[in-house]
């Protein structure tokens, strides 16, 4: 049986943050996941778990400066004390929230940065933070993020992040496998799925090329869904997809796909 967890970034924004914890849970979730905690105290978030019966999934570590563009520090030259005091962070909140997963964003480098400088960062950079989070009991994962919506994002392809998760161990680090992301990169969603599962930790789905719920793109659900089971898949599946509409009306793909 598949496993599915609400993105809170994403879905149920027709109430305030806080509120979404609850509406996930009636809505027959049974974990979640967002973009990042920081805004908020780790114990409040933690009560809104506890009080939903809810599973913390998957969230990020500290981005930068998000307002001007920054998606993560693991690639940039200068950064990695900064990176480093973001690790900790995260590894506080997830102590807190009992969530074994923490996405490592590669990041954006500036302008003009030499291709082997930034490569030769993100795998120090992330070999620094997976040793951390081992000890700590958290495994880093590692998310491609397609050439469209982020250009110039540093990890851009599943097998790019296999070979870095290679290096550093499967126990410390896994794959971020974003159906979305996957697609419009590189297609072929259920080979790549299927070649890469050992080192899978999380799964993230959204249609394409909208990024709205599964059944409104071109992406074959119905088969998607059913090798991923075939195939044993037994991590969180996080829909970090925007609602066409309301989301809760949406939901009704669940029914459709059988998940």
């Amino acid at each position: 049986m598949l496993r599915l967890a609400a993105n809170l970034s994403m879905m149920f924004n027709e109430v305030p943050f806080l509120d979404r914890f609850a509406v996930a849970a009636a809505s027959g979730f049974k974990a979640v996941e967002f973009l990042f905690p920081y805004d908020f105290p780790a114990a409040e978030l933690r009560t809104r778990l506890a009080d939903n019966g809810l599973t913390q999934a998957l969230f990020n570590m500290p981005p930068g400066d998000w307002a001007t563009g920054e998606r993560g520090l693991a690639s940039l030259p200068g950064r990695v004390q900064e990176f480093r005091d973001g690790v900790a962070k995260a590894l506080d909140y997830a102590a807190t929230l009992d969530c074994k997963l923490v996405h490592a964003m590669a990041g954006i480098p500036p302008a003009g940065t030499n291709p082997v400088t930034a490569a030769s960062l993100y795998a120090a950079n992330l070999a620094w933070a997976a040793e951390l989070a081992h000890s700590a009991g958290v495994k880093i994962v590692l998310e491609p993020i397609n050439h469209r919506d982020m250009p110039g994002f540093h990890l851009n392809t599943v097998e790019q992040a296999a070979a870095v998760i290679e290096a550093i161990g499967h126990d410390r680090a896994g794959l971020q496998f974003d159906v979305y992301h996957c697609q419009v990169t590189e297609g072929d969603i259920t080979k790549r799925f299927e070649a890469l599962l050992p080192v899978i930790a999380h799964v993230q789905i959204a249609d394409v090329p909208a990024r709205n719920e599964p059944g409104t793109g071109e992406i074959g659900w119905d088969f998607v869904f059913r090798r991923m089971a075939d195939l044993g898949y037994e991590g969180w599946i996080g829909c970090e997809y925007r609602p066409k509409g309301d989301t809760v009306a949406g939901l009704a793909w669940r029914a459709q796909f059988g998940v």
